[in-house]
């Protein structure tokens, strides 16, 4: 066992219990299909805590998937909260809401099928979100960031997973599309006088999470 996976598994044992929802959640992806691609328990675990901490109501998710994440996040949320996830694949959603109902967040969650970037502007005028998760197609992070923005407040948290990608975002000779865009989403955060931003490595230092919090004014 390395290190890496040495560390994970002590984590793991100690603040992450069994659940039989999110394994059978990750069982069913597995089976149909789907690319193993969701967060790490430790990070799930986070954002619901993340979703505690900044005490939300309304949550936005960008990529579902199956719908591990947004059971984590769903199950933090008071009874009156509610957070909507925005999908690409209507296969992806299925298996999501069946995933989430048997966890029994159905309630709370709304998945609705499309690109990201079409139904983001329908939300223009809803009330703001207390915290926003980007988990999607890392090409198009940089208006997704610029979504974030719109559709939060002063005091809300805006969450992005893979910003780091095996540090191929710290090389300048690397011009792949999604690295390029997930080098400038983070400058972008990073300048951004409306953010208070930080990455914080994961899965071992090879990828990591940016958090940033909306300041006032």
């Amino acid at each position: 066992m390395s290190d890496t996976d040495r560390i994970d598994t002590y984590i793991h044992n100690l603040f992450i219990p069994d659940d039989p929802a999110l394994t059978q959640a990750v069982d069913d992806a597995t089976r149909a299909g789907l690319p193993m691609i969701q967060v790490p328990a430790a990070l799930g675990k986070l954002l619901g805590m993340l979703v505690r901490a900044v005490g939300a109501r309304r949550v936005l998710e960008i990529g579902t998937l199956g719908g591990y994440s947004a059971i984590w996040m769903a199950r933090a949320l008071p009874p009156d909260g509610r957070l909507l996830s925005l999908e690409v694949s209507e296969r992806h959603a299925e298996i999501a809401r069946a995933n989430l109902a048997r966890a029994g967040v159905v309630d709370r969650v709304e998945v609705r099928v499309g690109r990201a970037l079409d139904l983001l502007p329908a939300l223009a005028d809803s009330h703001p979100f207390d915290l926003v998760f980007i988990d999607a197609d890392k090409s198009s992070y940089p208006d997704y960031l610029d979504w974030a923005l719109r559709l939060t407040c002063p005091g809300s948290m805006i969450v992005a997973d893979n910003v780091v990608r095996r540090g191929e975002v710290a090389d300048p000779d690397n011009m792949a599309e999604d690295i390029r865009a997930l080098d400038r989403f983070n400058r972008l955060a990073a300048a951004d006088p409306r953010l208070d931003a930080i990455i914080v490595p994961n899965r071992g230092g090879n990828d990591g999470i940016l958090l940033a919090v909306v300041r006032d004014g």
